[in-house]
């Protein structure tokens, strides 16, 4: 009998949890998979704890906790049901949670993900593996990004040299050279659609670009481009990540200073800064890809996809959802995947070469089901 394994996970952009029932027999397939939203109110709250300056009462800490946690069991039972999928009949569930800070240079470094497992577990009755960044932090990487030891476990045996990009609110790249010897690589390169949402909600009143219409209105301003490149991340080299805690709407307002644009010209410009500083990471770390695989929501802007054709040009650009992988469900089969490796006691193949940790570690903590 198939195992069947979930995995969840709410990006950067507090937009939804994902939820994707997966295999791994022989070789990664999702069985279904559906975005939940978050009540307006929670996401609200979200999103102001994870660009704010961090400082909250302990009570509404330790609520989010519980109340993102109840919204994951919430979706993960959900989905069963849609799809006559009874729950005992899952293995396990891997909960990525809600990020709400990801501090890897601070000292001491530290990354957060919000979601109790404990409550998950108790609600579905699914063994619950959840808490996967923590432990690579301890052993000196950065916790972050996991998703390219998946991605090379899905697509690295072709032996063509691939990037696989995805685009949430922050970007990251998985490097595979292809040559089977050749050590995976990977790293967030900045924002794809953080703060183009962040704009967006700010002047058109949306929580995203729909299609990239309100950026295609405006025209690139190549003196802000210039002042956003100019930000240290850019500079550093791998292994690095980053998040919504750096680019924010006040991190862009400081730069927004001395300048004078129509807000469309702003969004422009921001489409343009995701595109760059994508381009420029793989012609700096991955000058020999011969294509491009972009997942995430980012890959239904067609002007974001267009701007990373022109930029990337030879080289080809297109959505992971030509090779029949649905480009939304990418990292929640991610968690799948870690829960699986976890239950087997396996440290996920390739996370540390990309992580910068001491060596590989058994990553995820186990809470049974009720």
């Amino acid at each position: 009998m198939t195992e069947l394994y979930l995995g969840l996970i709410s990006g950067t952009s507090a937009d939804g949890i994902d939820v994707a029932l997966t295999s791994f027999d022989p070789s990664p397939r999702m069985v279904a998979a559906k975005t939940f939203s978050y009540p307006e109110s929670l996401r609200r709250r979200i999103l102001d704890l994870a660009q704010g300056d961090g400082r909250i009462a302990l009570d509404e800490f330790a609520s989010l906790d519980i109340e993102i946690a109840r919204c994951f069991a919430d979706a993960a039972l959900s989905l069963l049901k849609e799809h006559g999928v009874d729950a005992t009949s899952v293995t396990a569930l891997g909960s990525h949670g809600q990020t709400v800070r990801h501090r890897p240079y601070h000292d001491p470094p530290y990354t957060m993900q919000l979601g109790d497992p404990n409550e998950i577990a108790e609600r579905t009755g699914i063994l619950t593996v959840a808490d996967f960044r923590r432990r690579d932090m301890s052993a000196g990487g950065q916790g972050a990004p996991l998703a390219p030891a998946f991605h090379a476990a899905m697509l690295g045996q072709t032996g063509v040299p691939r990037v696989v990009l995805n685009l949430g609110g922050i970007a990251n790249i998985t490097v595979i050279a292809g040559d089977g010897t050749t050590p995976l690589s990977g790293f967030d390169t900045g924002t794809a659609s953080c703060l183009l949402d962040a704009w967006a909600q700010e002047n058109i009143g949306e929580r995203y670009d729909a299609n990239g219409a309100f950026a295609a209105r405006g025209k690139v301003d190549d003196a802000l481009l210039a002042r956003l490149l100019d930000y240290p991340y850019f500079s550093k080299v791998p292994p690095k990540s980053t998040g919504r805690e750096e680019f924010h709407l006040t991190w862009l307002t400081e730069r927004l200073r001395d300048f004078k644009l129509a807000p469309e010209d702003v969004q422009a410009t921001l489409l343009a800064f995701s595109a760059r500083t994508i381009a420029d990471a793989i012609r700096r770390f991955a000058s020999s890809t011969h294509e491009v695989l972009a997942c995430g929501g980012g890959v239904h802007n067609p002007v974001l996809m267009k701007a990373l054709v022109d930029e990337l040009k030879p080289i080809s650009v297109r959505s992971i959802g030509e090779l029949g992988i649905d480009p939304d469900f990418v990292e929640a089969m991610t968690f799948a995947w870690l829960a699986y490796e976890r239950l087997s006691n396996r440290a996920a193949p390739n996370v540390y070469t990309v992580t910068g940790a001491r060596g590989p570690r058994v990553l995820g903590g186990i809470y049974f089901g009720g």
